[in-house]
């Protein structure tokens, strides 16, 4: 699991994958996040805009990044 930096107090989910590297295109972003994919926190989200603070762990395809 490695720390991401972002700017402000918050980062939409969609936005975060991207920043992570967990993904390449916004594209993907919403097909995984659709299919249940992408876990926020332990919990599957289904929400492309939801909003991520520090501290939230994000997990897609065995991989995982906090945000920091």
């Amino acid at each position: 699991m490695r720390d991401v930096p972002i700017d402000g107090d918050m980062i939409r989910l969609g936005q975060f994958l991207k920043l992570a590297d967990l993904i390449d295109t916004g594209g993907e972003a919403k097909i995984l996040i659709s299919s249940g994919d992408v876990t926020v926190n332990g919990e599957v989200d289904l929400r492309r805009g939801r909003q991520l603070h520090r501290g939230d762990v994000v997990r897609v395809r065995g991989h995982g990044a906090r945000v920091a």
